[in-house]
């Protein structure tokens, strides 16, 4: 006998009714992504379950993969047994003694799936009970309200599984059930923080990083390229398209008033932004903007850039305060790098005067002065992408339009 399999648990899926299946898909491709660096593991779906089956790899790093996948409620170690009576106790008796020779209180809790298993769930919960209270002769009693170990005995077609306990995971949706966002990924803390936040809804991300050398150096792209690596581990892949912004920042900076200039910027960016996404299929654009922080994310500043794109902007973080903000990047791993001392290209040229209530009219009137069609264009066609895979080296570059 063994314990050499994972029994992954999923909660609001199980609640999504005609695209269950769709999500169950999704969820175990997720899962299988971050299990390609344990050569052996599978993963299968098996009744409104996702079994892992180790094969004899040790499971702590592969749980640690797995509490990050969104999608997935709760996991726990099992073995698979013959769905036969004696064969279920002896494996519950086996479970106890091998992962909790300790505990003195238990309950057992059995389902059958499989209706055709001659055993109902009360009588086997009394069979199993009763051999374990034998077989350990007096160390450990049967507590049904507050049993120290809940032993789960799931009795399935293609077998019997007995698991004790859970590890709680990511939960939320599997990433990628609630389509396509393009998400403007600055490399400070809020913005990684904001991404992760719409993956645990579903959002399949893909980062838009504005970068201007020779003012930001290639320490500052890799910045961002690391934090999205970062991401990566909740359970995808993800594109970075890194889009040249140095002639727009200092052609606006010559041409425009220091107050308006952010103000400007912020709305070529969006433009830059709105136009990317529609011919990449994206449904929405996000951001890390928190209502009041800095001068361009008052409501009046949001909604004078906001008026450049027809597609929803989706701010995860609007009304999270800065030091809830860090305690979260620091819990998923991204704080220690988003505070790297590398410039980005919203803190070059960066005016004292920024205007905190910027009018439409006044940015109309500046825009005047900026070749806006000619220098979005001009950036759009000298894009780049690299993929991130959490387990592989980014991909070769490439230009996308």
């Amino acid at each position: 006998m063994n314990i050499d399999h994972i029994v992954v648990r999923y909660g609001e899926l199980a609640l999504k009714g005609k695209n269950r299946s769709h999500f169950e898909k999704l969820l175990l491709a997720n899962i299988r992504k971050v299990l390609k660096p344990f050569p052996g593991v599978t993963a299968k779906r098996i009744q409104g379950r996702i079994i892992v089956h180790l094969h004899g790899a040790d499971e702590t790093p592969i749980q640690e993969a797995l509490k990050n996948v969104f999608g997935i409620y709760s996991f726990s170690l099992a073995m698979q047994v013959e769905n036969d009576v004696d064969a279920i106790k002896e494996g519950a008796l086996f479970f106890i003694e091998k992962l909790h020779p300790n505990v003195k209180t238990f309950k057992v809790s059995a389902r059958r799936a499989n209706k055709g298993f001659p055993v109902q769930s009360q009588q086997l919960n009394h069979l199993i009970g009763g051999h374990i209270l034998r077989s350990l002769d007096g160390s450990i009693k049967v507590d049904v309200h507050h049993p120290e170990l809940e032993l789960s005995i799931d009795v399935r077609d293609a077998g019997t599984y007995i698991t004790g306990g859970a590890i709680e995971a990511a939960k939320g949706l599997p990433v990628g059930a609630s389509g396509k966002v393009l998400h403007m990924l600055s490399g400070g803390i809020d913005s990684p923080v904001a991404a992760h936040m719409l993956m645990g809804r579903g959002a399949q991300i893909e980062m838009l990083h504005f970068h201007s050398p020779p003012y930001t150096n290639e320490r500052a792209k890799q910045k961002v390229l690391d934090l999205t690596k970062e991401l990566t581990k909740y359970g995808t892949s993800i594109k970075v398209h890194l889009v040249p912004f140095t002639e727009i920042q200092t052609h606006i900076h010559k041409e425009v008033p220091s107050n308006y200039e952010m103000t400007i910027m912020r709305r070529m960016m969006l433009r830059i932004a709105d136009a990317f996404a529609k011919n990449n299929g994206n449904l929405a654009i996000s951001n890390g903007e928190s209502l009041g922080q800095v001068a361009s994310q008052t409501l009046q500043s949001m909604n004078t850039i906001n008026e450049v794109t027809t597609l929803p902007v989706i701010r995860p973080l609007i009304a999270i305060d800065k030091e809830t903000t860090i305690a979260y990047a620091k819990r998923i791993g991204t704080y220690e790098t988003s505070i790297l001392p590398y410039e980005d290209c919203c803190t070059i040229f960066l005016p004292t005067d920024s205007k905190t209530k910027p009018k439409r009219e006044g940015a109309l009137k500046f825009e005047q002065y900026v070749e806006i069609e000619k220098k979005c264009e001009d950036a759009l066609n000298r894009v780049e992408t690299v993929h991130i895979n959490a387990f592989e080296g980014s991909s070769s570059v490439e230009s996308l339009f």
